[in-house]
């Protein structure tokens, strides 16, 4: 069963369905926000307010769906949903702990070990728009639409900076 029809039975009022769909994204939707946030209790907070709202919204997201998959809506409640727990610890003075280690990202670890050499150097040389946009549809596997609603930019420009990006990728290995 595919996570669009988990999402059309999720907004039926099905509760399997709904544990299908989180014991298949909340392991890469935890490891996303913990590589945002290092408190675990926060990545604990917003993963359940996320489902909250998965429960509460399937069925608008589900008459919007045509066949696509849910990562890219999963994680722009995600992301809403850090950001809302950021600015509430921030009013109460507490800012939570950022993850800023110096080590690099699970996509970055990704794309070294698949393309290393030239293309990695390649890549790494790319705008970070250009960068993100690549990152989104190729390791995260999001569709155009998905990527727009992740980094919030119009469906056009997501295609447009993935044309980039492979135009500069393109020319910086020729």
């Amino acid at each position: 069963m595919t996570e669009a029809q988990l999402v059309r039975r999720i907004a039926r009022g099905d509760a399997t369905a709904f544990d299908e769909l989180y014991r298949r994204s909340a392991p890469w939707l935890t490891a996303r926000l913990r590589r945002r946030c290092a408190d675990d209790e926060i990545v604990a907070e917003v993963l359940q307010e996320t489902y909250l709202a998965v429960w509460r919204a399937a069925g608008s997201f589900a008459d919007s769906m045509r066949g696509e998959e849910a990562g890219g809506w999963l994680w722009t409640i995600a992301a809403r949903r850090l950001v809302d727990a950021f600015r509430a610890r921030g009013r109460h003075g507490a800012l939570p702990p950022l993850s800023v280690a110096p080590a690099p990202s699970a996509e970055h670890e990704v794309l070294e070990a698949a393309v290393g050499g030239d293309v990695g150097a390649a890549l790494d040389r790319l705008a970070p728009e250009l960068h993100q946009v690549l990152t989104a549809m190729v390791l995260d596997g999001l569709t155009v639409r998905e990527t727009a609603a992740l980094l919030k930019i119009p469906e056009g420009t997501v295609k447009t900076r993935a044309r980039r990006a492979r135009l500069d990728l393109r020319k910086a290995l020729s």
